[in-house]
């Protein structure tokens, strides 16, 4: 079976985790960590929080964007 993988443009694939819903509203969104590497790679995505003042987490293999500027605590 062959894999088809789509082709956006790096910008374009950024613009669209920040342009869903919970993103907009100020909530949370989650990437496979696979995906982000593949598209952007971590460290650009690292650059884009720190400039909007965003904060993220990785847990096993999913990046969770935290899509607002409050502090973010680990409860345990």
């Amino acid at each position: 079976m062959a894999h088809v993988f789509r082709t956006v443009s790096p910008e374009l694939w950024m613009q669209q985790i920040f342009d869903v819903k919970s993103a907009r509203q100020g909530g949370v969104v989650r990437r496979k960590l696979r995906d982000v590497e593949r598209n952007i790679g971590l460290a650009r995505l690292q650059n884009e929080l720190q400039r909007r003042g965003y904060h993220a987490v990785l847990n096993g293999e999913q990046v969770v964007i935290f899509c607002n500027n409050q502090a973010v605590r680990l409860l345990c």
